[in-house]
This record gives C-alpha cells, sequence and structure tokens, in this order.
C-alpha cells in the first residue's frame, strides 16, 4: 500500500503546485548515518528516529564545493550547541541563525542523515539528505532543507519533500522547507549574531545596567547612554537582544531610535545555554 500526498510542503516553501506524488510506505524507508565509530550505519527509518540523537551526529556527507559559487561550504558557531555546524550556503547559514536564537531549540546538527527508497513508480533506488535536524525542547523534531528563494521548488526536491513529509509524520517528526526571512530582518538578525558569544552577556560588568536601562521601553541609544559608557555598554545590549532579554521590532531597520523593552527572558538567569 502507497500514500498519496499532495502539496507536501509542510508549511514552508510549496511543492510543483497541483502535483501529486506517490511515496512508500514510511517503514520502507531506510535511514543512514554515522556510527560512534565513524562509520556508516544504516537502519529503518521508523527505528532509527526512535532511538537516535540525530543532533548529536556528525554529517553523513559534506557539502559540496561547486564551482563558480561565490559562497561555499563554512562553518557556523551555534550559541545552542556551543560547537561548530558545518553550512552547505548562504541561505543555510542564515536559517542557523535563527534556529540558533530561537529559545526553544536545544540542538542543532547538519545533514545528519540521508533518507533512501525505492521510488513507487520507476522501482528506482533514490535518496535525500536533509540540511538540518532541530531539536526542541519539549522534544519535537525537525527536519529541514534551506532553499535560497521562497518559491515553488524543482520536481526532484518536490518529490522527496513529499517522501520526507510522510515519513516524519511517521515518526511524530515534521519536515519544512524553510522560507528564507525578508532582508531587514536577515540583516538585523545578522547583526546580533555577532554579539551572541557569552562573551558580551556581562562584559564589563554591565548587563544589569542594560536590563535597568530598559526596564520601561525606550530608544536603544538613550538607553545605552543611561547604562554607562556607550561602546561598552552597545555589545551587552545587543547580546542580551540576541538572547531574547531584551526586545525590539527586527522588521524595521536596527539603529539608535529602535524601541527597545524588557523581553520574556530578562531577568531570567536559566535562559543561558552558551551564547544565550
Amino acid at each position: 500500500m502507497e500514500h498519496v500526498i499532495i502539496d507536501s510542503s509542510q508549511d514552508g516553501l510549496p511543492a510543483v503546485a497541483g502535483r501529486a506524488c506517490r511515496v512508500p510506505q514510511p517503514g520502507a524507508v531506510e535511514a543512514e548515518f554515522t556510527g560512534p565509530d565513524g562509520t556508516l550505519v544504516q537502519r529503518r527509518w521508523v527505528e532509527a528516529a526512535v532511538a537516535v540523537r540525530f543532533e548529536q551526529l556528525q554529517p553523513v556527507a559534506a557539502f559540496p564545493v561547486v564551482p563558480g559559487r561565490r559562497w561555499g561550504p563554512g562553518w557556523w558557531w551555534s550559541a545552542t550547541t556551543g560547537g561548530h555546524i558545518p553550512h552547505g550556503s548562504q541561505a543555510m547559514c542564515m536559517q542557523l541563525m535563527l534556529l540558533d536564537r530561537d529559545p526553544q531549540v536545544v540542538g542543532l546538527s547538519a545533514r545528519p542523515v540521508r533518507l533512501i527508497w525505492r521510488d513507487p513508480g520507476s522501482g528506482r533506488v533514490l535518496t535525500w539528505v536533509p540540511q538540518v535536524f532541530i531539536r526542541y525542547a519539549d522534544g519535537r523534531a525537525l527536519l529541514a532543507d534551506c532553499p535560497a528563494h521562497a518559491g515553488p521548488t524543482g520536481d526532484r526536491a518536490a518529490r522527496a519533500a513529499a517522501v520526507l513529509g510522510a515519513a516524519c509524520a511517521a515518526v511524530g517528526f515534521t519536515y519544512r522547507r524553510l522560507v528564507p526571512p525578508e532582508k531587514v530582518v536577515a540583516a538585523n538578525v545578522r547583526w546580533l549574531a555577532g554579539y551572541r558569544h557569552p562573551r558580551y552577556r556581562d562584559a564589563g560588568g554591565l548587563e544589569q545596567a542594560v536590563l535597568e536601562a530598559f526596564a520601561a521601553p525606550r530608544a536603544l541609544m538613550a538607553g545605552a547612554v543611561a547604562a554607562g559608557e556607550v561602546l561598552s555598554a552597545l555589545p551587552v545590549l545587543y547580546h542580551a537582544l540576541w538572547g531574547g532579554r531584551l526586545v525590539a521590532d527586527l522588521t524595521r531597520p536596527l539603529g539608535e531610535h529602535t524601541l527597545v523593552a524588557p523581553g520574556p527572558a530578562a531577568g531570567d538567569g536559566e535562559q543561558e545555554q552558551h551564547g544565550r
């Protein structure tokens, strides 16, 4: 028996509109991942998803270097994990920033698993390696890809999305193609990410002064001036914005007149997780 899924975008980017895609039963999908000794292990997906902590695994395959592209593979230092996560594109790096800033995210890894299945129509063996695995504080898990554009995807990616969507749903996971953020949001998060390291949290002993300066909403620069020496206070302020102890509207350009207010994590000593 096979499922039929149409437009299985799973809250992310749409697959090819109106196209039906026949996918195998989740029990027929295999998972390949790196074992503790560095060798590749293959198990049934429905078993591996329950037993394996994918957020702790190394990539099952390296990101390719494509000649002629302006952006190649790199590394992102994660405030969530306290370690480096490889990425293969600028779009993926941006999504890692957004995920790293999400207080509900407790685990991140890149390309930790390859899904393998036999196409019901052609009988060919097909594979797909999702770019990111995310573990949330409540135990939820997300496999995701990070396309560069918010638009319909190609045929191969759309078919893979259908298979991964069904396979993930069968084990309580979710699969998504993550929507790229708006340019202003991306620029603001990229700026704040420069202050994600824990060394900025109480740099110069100014954390409490900065939080007190924004006990009530006020302009960013006015609060920095009130907290002490501006050049010393700003990194602490930006770190607090990164970690959620302070909040601002990041859909508008971040500047001296940006209104900054206390955030839901203000005063929460338990919020610090590496760089948070």
